[in-house]
C-alpha cells in the first residue's frame, strides 16, 4: 500500500511538472510576443519594451520558468496585469466557489446517476429500463449552456423559485446555496446521464454472477441484493468514470459560471483571456490541471479501498 501511494505521488508530481512545462511553453516560448499580446497591435515598441522589463519578459526563458515554478510552489504566481494584484490572491478568492460548484455537481451526478443506473438494471428490458435509457440519451445530447438557459427560464423567470444568477457571498449561507442550485443541476445533469448508463452496464454484469443467484435463492429481498451486493461489486468501473467526470465537471465550471455570472475560477478565466492577462491565464490553466490530476490520484487510491484484491495488480 505504501509503495503504491509512493508511486502514485511521484506520478502526480511528474505529471504536474510536465503540464507546467507545456503551459509555460505555450504562453512564453511559442512564436509571438507576450508583451504584444497584452498591449495589443496598436501599442508602440517603447511601451512593449517597458512592459517586458516590468514583467521580467526580457530574462532568459529557463530562468523565467524556474522563477515561476519556485513562486508557484509557495502560491506566488506573479502579478496580474489586468487587476494589479497578485494572481495568487485572485485564485484564492475565487477557488472556494468553483470547488463548491464542482463538488456539489459531483454529488448530484453520483446520486442521480447511481439511482437511475441501478433502477434501470433492476428493470432490465422493461419500461423502467427503457425510460432511463431514453432520458439519459436525451441528457447526453443536451449542451450544458442551453440546458442552463432552459433552467433559468423555467425556475427563475417563470416559477421564480430560484435566482437567475449572481452570487451573494458566503456570508449568507442560505442565499449562497440557493444561488448554486441551478448551476449544480446544469453542471451535473449531463454527467449523471453518462453515469447512469455506465452503472446500468456494470450492474447487469454483476447480476449475472453466481453469488447474486445464490442470494436470490436464499430469499434476500430485491432492494437488498441491488444495494448491498450488486452495487458494491460494480463500483470499480463506476469509480473510473466518476474520476473522468470530475475532470469534466471542474472544466465545465468555466461555461456554467459565465452563464450564471458566478465569480469563480471559470469566470476569472474568461475575464483574464479578454483582458490579455497571460500570467493569470497561465496560473489558472495550471490550477485546473492540478485539480484534475489530484482527482485522478484520489480515484486510484479509492480502487484499493473498494477492492483490496487490486493491490497485487497495482504494484
Amino acid at each position: 500500500m505504501q509503495y503504491f501511494l509512493f508511486r502514485r505521488t511521484i506520478g502526480f508530481v511528474l505529471t504536474l511538472l510536465a503540464v507546467s512545462v507545456i503551459v509555460f511553453a505555450v504562453m512564453n516560448i511559442l512564436p509571438g510576443d507576450p508583451a504584444l499580446t497584452i498591449l495589443g497591435l496598436d501599442s508602440t515598441e517603447d511601451a512593449r519594451a517597458a512592459l517586458r522589463l516590468e514583467l521580467g519578459l526580457d530574462a532568459p526563458v529557463a530562468s523565467r520558468y524556474l522563477e515561476w515554478m519556485s513562486g508557484a510552489v509557495h502560491g506566488d504566481f506573479g502579478q496580474s496585469y489586468a487587476w494589479s494584484v497578485p494572481v495568487g490572491e485572485l485564485i484564492a478568492e475565487r477557488l472556494p466557489l468553483t470547488l463548491s460548484l464542482a463538488l456539489s455537481g459531483m454529488l448530484f451526478t453520483m446520486i442521480l446517476g447511481l439511482v437511475m443506473g441501478v433502477l434501470a438494471a433492476a428493470d432490465h428490458r422493461r419500461f423502467g429500463d427503457w425510460g432511463v435509457m431514453f432520458v439519459s440519451q436525451l441528457g447526453i445530447a443536451l449542451p450544458a449552456f442551453w440546458l442552463s438557459i432552459l433552467l433559468v427560464l423555467l425556475f427563475a423567470v417563470k416559477l421564480r423559485w430560484l435566482p437567475p444568477g449572481g452570487f451573494p457571498g458566503w456570508d449568507e449561507p442560505l442565499a449562497a446555496m440557493r444561488a448554486l442550485v441551478l448551476p449544480t443541476i446544469a453542471l451535473g445533469l449531463v454527467q449523471s446521464a453518462v453515469l447512469a448508463r455506465v452503472t446500468r452496464s456494470a450492474a447487469l454484469e454483476i447480476m449475472r454472477q453466481d453469488f447474486v443467484r445464490t442470494a436470490r435463492a436464499a430469499g434476500l429481498g430485491r432492494s437488498r441484493i441491488l444495494w448491498r451486493h450488486v452495487l458494491p461489486n460494480a463500483l470499480v468501473p463506476i469509480v473510473t468514470i466518476i474520476g473522468m467526470q470530475f475532470a469534466a465537471l471542474v472544466t465545465g465550471t468555466i461555461i456554467i459560471e459565465n452563464v450564471f455570472y458566478l465569480p469563480g475560477l471559470g469566470r476569472l478565466t474568461f475575464q483574464a483571456i479578454a483582458n490579455r492577462d497571460l500570467f493569470t491565464v497561465q496560473a489558472l490553466v495550471l490550477m485546473f490541471a492540478a485539480i484534475v490530476i489530484a482527482g485522478n490520484f484520489v480515484v486510484d487510491v479509492a480502487y484499493l479501498l473498494i477492492d483490496p484484491r487490486l493491490k497485487g495488480r497495482m504494484r
